[in-house]
């Protein structure tokens, strides 16, 4: 049989494509707006109000005995994703001058031009009053009252006094970084309890453990910009040893939250081997500082670990609400 040739397909219509519409006035428009909002956004450092508020949620679940309402809990994130913001581009702001001698910090966007001083200072302040109106209106003023504590330990107590000034630092200033957890709880209970409290604790001596290998790697900068952090002026031994005495005091708390917030053996197993986990990692670099013939140091083994820890600490405490027994 003879085959004939297919009758060609006639061709669709020109349209709008994705490629055309990004190359059109619609994706200048967007470019435009990217280079202009992008900067602001970078000022906010997304990724610490990431960590934030991966502690605030599964407190707002313990909290409340199951799910808060989800009205609640999107303007208690809402709100403390906005002061959380408005607090670090306040932190870019004051720390602009060691920010432009620091290799890790040098492409934020005041450094570079991108955002003025000005601008910054400004949008940050709105930001925080936005922020505490908004939890004030729509959450309670139990909730606005701690997170404008929150912004001024962070901005003030340890941009501003304590780093620069001791060591200890982040110790402190750590604080501030703790208060979601007391703010998720007033969110859903008007108040605190013990039970909040002890969740402070977690976070509060977690924080240096979790931050100081990030300034291990960093010394060099933390040295070029004067700031005093703790492996600038003191041996790696004893930063580790340190890190240590705060780990088994995070741990601590982590386990005396059973009885206090009457949380399942689920949690307790949990809760059990994520802090040996965490603790022979810091074991590990207390050997290696003492004995660098045990290996090389990778101290941000320790810091990506922490995180790990508190992700999966805060994991098991919204599960086990939900468990049968």
């Amino acid at each position: 049989m003879r085959r004939t040739a297919a009758a060609p397909v006639p061709a669709a219509p020109a349209g709008p494509s994705a490629g055309s519409a990004r190359s059109g006035p619609l994706g200048s428009a967007w470019r435009a707006g990217r280079r202009v909002v992008g900067p602001y956004v970078a000022l906010t450092k997304p990724r610490i109000i990431e960590l934030l508020l991966v502690t605030t949620l599964p407190t707002m679940i313990l909290a409340q005995g199951g799910w808060p309402s989800f009205g609640l809990v999107v303007a208690t994130l809402v709100g403390g994703a906005a002061a959380a913001g408005s607090a670090n581009v306040l932190n870019c702001y004051l720390d602009r001058d060691i920010d432009q001698v620091m290799n890790r910090t040098k492409r934020r966007p005041i450094v570079t031009g991108e955002v003025t001083p000005r601008a910054a200072l400004v949008f940050g302040l709105v930001l925080g009053v936005l922020a505490l109106a908004w939890l004030w209106l729509v959450v309670n003023p139990a909730s606005s009252m701690l997170t404008a504590a929150a912004i001024l330990i962070y901005v003030v107590g340890y941009t501003m006094i304590l780093k620069r000034r001791t060591p200890q630092n982040i110790v402190w200033g750590g604080a501030a970084g703790c208060m979601p957890v007391l703010i998720g709880w007033s969110a859903v209970t008007g108040g605190v309890s013990w039970a909040a409290v002890l969740l402070f604790g977690v976070i509060f001596f977690w924080t240096p453990p979790h931050y100081w290998p990030l300034s291990m790697k960093f010394k060099g900068d933390y040295a070029r910009a004067g700031v005093p952090m703790l492996p600038v002026v003191a041996k790696d031994a004893k930063v580790a040893r340190e890190m240590i005495g705060y780990t088994l005091a995070m741990i601590a708390c982590s386990l005396l939250l059973i009885p206090v917030a009457h949380m399942t053996w689920v949690y307790a197993v949990v809760a059990t081997a994520l802090g040996a986990w965490f603790l022979a990692q810091c074991l590990t670099l207390l050997r290696r500082a003492e004995d660098p013939t045990r290996g090389k140091l990778r101290a941000m083994t320790v810091f990506h670990g922490s995180i790990t820890y508190l992700t999966l600490l805060s994991v098991a405490i919204a599960v086990d609400v939900f468990l049968p027994f």
